[in-house]
């Protein structure tokens, strides 16, 4: 798109507006005129971040992001928004490049510029005047956040626009989340909980099948990692959801409740291998599905949070080594790596990840849409 119209020309639009509300131009004459929000509301991405390092009491930590060359900045968007991000933005970028620190040291410009099409409601344009739209912590109250976030997720209007649809999400949470993903855990779980002593089993010696599907979801690290960097995000969703179902019907063929009345050994094999896999799809699946998996997490017997969080321990240091920029390992035990899941590990009681949704939801979210808002104006 933009490449087409730097081919073609560009050309100078107005960056003002008659408002009194805004940033004034600071020339004579340009009275009750502003800057209008498209144009200086970008420089927010810098200046915000150069604000909150004086705020926090560390004035240099912002040029960890802005001068460090091993930085990457992504701008997530939507369509209408792409002219602004990959011209204007660049260029006013260039132009105060050294700011703060170094006229030979260039700014970064954004590295990827990931802009989504548009997603609607049943149909329709989002209108939140109409009350035609979604509010977050209204269904908060009544779904799990991960459904939320796996249904938009698989939902992204990466390539085209898509639709929100209450019918859909009704169908994905029971069909994928529930009796694909959450039956997997359920099964292998609640299994080793019963018949092992509430531990991972001690395998015998693992067949040609667990030894594939534990190849498989170890792969999955390559596949859905390379799918992230390049922002494809549903794609490296579908990735992850088709080693779930490769891994229950790796598990319905291995039938541990049948095998384990003859040969134990084999039905642990089977029982440990899918446990080594859903360890891994705990991994692969935690950037769409935070919160479960972290009580899968805790379910699978470790200790802590799953992931640490981002800390600069030395702001002074950062600003000459990057190094000192780090991930607070204390506690936390998550890598995106495969897993170590060890033999013998105690479990804690399953609990089922997902709740299944009623068909009745259905109509009644969509008698929410329009009407609540008309109803209280009303009131």
């Amino acid at each position: 798109m933009i490449r087409r119209g730097v081919e073609e020309g560009l050309r100078g639009r107005p960056i003002t507006r008659d408002l009194d509300w805004g940033i004034p131009v600071p020339l004579e004459g340009w009275d009750g005129k502003r800057f209008y929000v498209w144009f200086e509301n970008i420089i927010g991405y810098f200046s915000a971040s150069v604000e909150w390092a004086h705020n926090s009491g560390q004035p240099e930590a912002w040029k960890n992001w802005w001068y460090n060359p091993d930085a990457k900045i992504y701008n997530f968007l939507g369509k209408d928004n792409i002219p602004f991000h990959t011209i204007i933005w660049p260029a006013e970028l260039m132009g105060i490049s050294g700011l703060y620190h170094d006229e030979e040291s260039p700014l970064n410009l954004p590295h990827d510029v990931p802009a989504n099409e548009f997603m609607n409601i049943e149909g329709r344009q989002f209108s939140t005047s109409r009350n035609w739209a979604i509010w977050l912590p209204d269904i908060l109250e009544r779904y799990q956040a991960d459904a939320i976030r796996y249904y938009v997720a698989m939902t992204f209007p990466e390539t085209h626009d898509s639709d929100f649809a209450w019918e859909g999400f009704l169908a994905r949470v029971n069909n994928e989340l529930v009796a694909a993903w959450g039956n997997l855990v359920n099964r292998a779980l609640n299994f080793a909980w019963r018949n092992f002593e509430g531990q991972v089993p001690q395998p015998g010696e693992l067949s040609d099948s667990d030894r594939k599907i534990i190849a498989r979801a170890e792969a999955g690290f390559d596949e859905v990692g390379g799918l992230l960097e390049q922002v494809r995000l549903r794609d490296a969703l579908q990735a992850a959801m088709e080693i779930v179902r490769a891994a229950n019907a790796h598990l319905s063929e291995r039938e541990p409740w049948i095998r384990i009345r003859e040969d134990r050994d084999d039905a642990a094999s089977s029982v440990y291998a899918t446990l080594r896999v859903i360890d891994n799809l705990k991994i692969l699946l935690a950037p769409f599905l935070p919160f479960s998996a972290q009580q899968l997490h805790d379910m699978l017997g470790y200790e802590g949070r799953l992931f640490g969080e981002l800390e600069i321990r030395d702001y002074q240091e950062a600003t000459r080594s990057h190094e000192a920029l780090c991930y607070n390992p204390e506690g936390a035990i998550g890598r995106w790596s495969p897993s170590e899941l060890s033999p013998g590990q105690a479990l804690r009681e399953p609990k089922a990840l997902f709740t299944r949704l009623e068909p009745e939801i259905v109509e009644s979210e969509r008698g929410f849409l329009g009407a609540v808002r008309e109803e209280r104006e009303i009131s």
